[in-house]
């Protein structure tokens, strides 16, 4: 498999993974940027538990752990949970800028530690994380498998949520929080539940992200990344995961067929985008009655 295409699909289904992230809160109107956060803080756990080396003002060394990947997988998961299950205590129930607000605390409160830690090589990060097989056409093939087996799953998952009770509670406290109240649906709870799993989804897809890349800096926390992820999110169609399903491949493929020169605009690409689809079309490409108009041609062949 060429380097090129690897990285595209695993940045492809990394991406669609954050998007997915973004999109479970935003359900029920929330912004959690705490994802994003916790997919950089679940990529260092991850690099440090793995073994990888530091750089920085310190003299070069490494952390003599040496993880395997399944186990570095599930603890930094798990850990990206505890957080937003946490921070869920105080801003479960919060309005959408609120929940902006911390998350975007917590991205940049995190940053401003690892770029002054140098146990985690400051602005240089961490680097060199070990393969889970030292060939390199075989951990680029294990990596694609175990990818797209996670996004499937997680596709999979997302499809039950939306025609859950949960699902249906997140899309009613979306529309209106009062009713949702005199219906009986508990909006802090559903928050909770909500924020601790898309803090286990971003930490996932960062942990993902750093056995692609093999590093992570603080570079990473950037409105390029965090725009990338909404664009996916809002082009696609933010009332079902089937947008950011298609968004993604697209999005993310057709900036890199600029030529070199003009690489530096994908960014203006994704402003533009964001910006179009939001005044022309808010609710995104994919909707509800989009998906229910598909089904129907569908079921008459």
């Amino acid at each position: 498999m060429s380097g090129p295409l690897f990285y595209y699909l695993c940045f492809t289904a990394i991406f669609l993974l954050a998007s997915w992230a973004l999109y479970l809160p935003y359900r029920m109107g929330q912004l959690h940027f705490l994802a994003v956060a916790n997919m950089v803080i679940a990529a260092y756990l991850a690099a440090i538990l793995s073994g990888a080396a530091v750089s920085g003002t310190l003299v070069p060394g490494s952390f003599d752990l040496h993880w395997p990947f399944a186990a570095v997988l599930i603890t930094a998961t798990l850990l990206s949970a505890l957080i937003g299950f946490l921070v869920s205590l105080a801003i479960g129930d919060a309005l959408c800028f609120a929940v902006v607000i911390v998350g975007f605390t917590a991205m940049y409160l995190f940053k401003t530690i690892v770029e002054n830690t140098g146990a985690l090589g400051r602005t240089m990060g961490m680097f060199n994380v070990p393969r889970i097989i030292n060939s390199t056409q075989g951990n680029r093939i294990v990596l694609v498998l175990i990818i797209y087996a996670i996004v499937i799953l997680t596709g999979f998952l997302l499809r039950r949520f939306d025609k859950s009770s949960l699902g249906r509670a997140a899309s009613v406290i979306f529309t209106d929080r009062d009713l949702a109240r005199s219906l009986g649906i508990d909006v802090k709870k559903t928050g909770m539940i909500l924020q601790t799993l898309s803090s286990a989804l971003g930490g996932l897809a960062g942990v993902l992200y750093l056995y692609v890349t093999r590093s992570i800096s603080p570079s990473f926390i950037t409105f390029r990344n965090l725009g990338l992820f909404m664009t996916i999110l809002f082009v696609g169609g933010y009332t079902t995961h089937w947008g950011a399903l298609l968004a993604a491949p697209v999005l993310w493929g057709l900036p890199l067929l600029l030529p070199e020169a003009l690489q530096p605009l994908k960014n203006v690409f994704y402003a533009f985008m964001l910006i179009f689809i939001i005044l022309i079309k808010p609710e995104g490409i994919i909707t509800r009655p989009v998906l229910r108009r598909i089904s129907r041609m569908w079921s008459k062949k």
